[in-house]
């Protein structure tokens, strides 16, 4: 690969626009958070109160301590309150952002995930009662001490030890928790953060400006500890990077601006694009999201820690980086940029990327890759017939372009390929 790395300085702003010279001519692709504790609802500590001041026997209270993960040291609490006029109130509302709108596509496909994957359970047999264990009357006292007033607040290693000092044995510490967690009284009392849980991303591209993914990289400055910053902007189906621009710093509006001109440049409609990124500021930041809800395009995010969830993106700034021309250092922003244009009007118009069947970016993304493979076919099919004994009796063929393309491709069940689901999920 051979690149023009003259630089040119006919810009000062730190945003500017690069002109991609190509054939046929194309847009310019340069574009110039606090986890909760758990909450309690007032009518919730009403439910509780009222439920507690039923109980009659004296291990009734404990039983709902154990069953809703509380300490005797909450209902004191609440009662207080209840005193006050403080649980009159109405229950706060919800907050946080809403439920995106689910397209009719997701919605079937779901239901096909779900069809493919109901499979009726295997008979269990049910487990034999050992003979060393404890007889109903048995866990019937060992229950009745768990629930003492003194022992509702600790757990069974405190109360195993209380009662041998006491010189009593009912049994091991492990079946006072088997004795609560029949009565579905093992819970977690502390009020530990909720670890929240990311569903692992599923996107699919059958077509190109239905998927992109974007990301910033560093690129080294003229001196240590400086950086310009690299946003790109790639088509995960034709591998086109159909945006980027170099800026002095991170920021949320120039990502901003940066998605809003190129989905201008590619003509993106309502509904029709879905936009992946990692779990950066700029990605997660409001300006973004309200410009993609303003622009009707889906966002989704990386799970945290978890770089292969945008691999596409990945891979191509190994191949800007590893570039024979990447130089150790930029001169300046200018030096840069000048790179940079060079480099992805190579990427675009003249790599032959081995995961869209060796077409160029541009080939794929606007269309041209039908007439392409014709000639590939017709010329293997020459070859073949000069020299039919080196190919073993079969005519070769070249290499398709993918139909679809994923992230992170859904596990399937034997027998079931990612073309077949995608066809029986487009007729449900």
């Amino acid at each position: 690969m051979q690149l023009n790395t003259k630089s040119t300085h006919n810009s000062t702003d730190s945003v500017d626009l690069a002109v991609t010279d190509s054939k046929p001519k194309r847009p310019n692709l340069e574009v110039p958070e606090k986890k909760t504790r758990r909450r309690f609802s007032s009518k919730y500590k009403m439910k509780i109160l009222s439920e507690i001041d039923t109980c009659i026997k004296p291990g009734d209270i404990g039983a709902i301590l154990r069953r809703e993960g509380l300490y005797s040291s909450n209902i004191t609490k609440w009662r207080q309150q209840f005193q006050e006029g403080a649980l009159k109130g109405l229950t706060p509302r919800k907050r946080g952002r809403k439920k995106h709108k689910v397209s009719p596509m997701a919605k079937r496909v779901a239901t096909f995930y779900r069809h493919i994957t109901e499979v009726a359970s295997p008979q269990v047999s049910a487990r034999p009662v050992p003979p060393l264990a404890l007889s109903d009357s048995e866990e019937q006292v060992v229950l009745e001490v768990l629930h003492e007033p003194r022992f509702r607040d600790f757990t069974p290693y405190y109360i195993y030890a209380t009662l041998l000092d006491e010189g009593v044995y009912h049994c091991s510490i492990r079946t006072m928790y088997r004795v609560l967690a029949k009565q579905g009284e093992v819970k977690e009392r502390r009020r530990h953060v909720k670890k929240t849980h990311y569903e692992k991303p599923e996107l699919l591209a059958t077509a190109p400006n239905q998927v992109w993914s974007w990301d910033i990289t560093k690129l080294k400055g003229p001196a240590k500890w400086t950086y310009y910053h690299l946003y790109v902007i790639l088509d995960i189906y034709s591998r086109y990077v159909v945006g980027w621009m170099i800026a002095h710093r991170e920021q949320a509006e120039l990502a901003k601006r940066l998605i809003k001109d190129t989905c201008i440049k590619q003509q993106i409609q309502a509904e029709q694009l879905t936009i992946h990124a990692d779990r950066g500021s700029s990605m997660k930041s409001k300006a973004v999201a309200f410009l993609l809800a303003d622009l009707g395009v889906t966002k989704t995010h990386n799970r945290p820690y978890v770089s292969n969830d945008n691999p596409f993106l990945e891979s191509q700034f190994k191949t800007l980086k590893y570039c024979p021309e990447f130089p150790e250092r930029f001169g300046s922003i200018e030096d840069a940029r000048s790179f940079c244009r060079n480099f992805f009007t190579w990427y675009n118009g003249e790599h032959k990327h081995s995961g869209i069947g060796l077409l160029t970016p541009e080939q794929a993304h606007y269309g041209m890759d039908t007439e392409i493979l014709q000639q590939r076919s017709h010329v293997l099919e020459m070859a073949y017939k000069e020299h039919s004994n080196r190919f073993k009796g079969k005519i070769p063929k070249p290499l398709p372009v993918p139909q679809s393309v994923w992230i992170n491709p859904p596990k399937l069940p034997e027998g079931l390929d990612l073309d077949c689901q995608i066809l029986h999920a487009t007729h449900l």
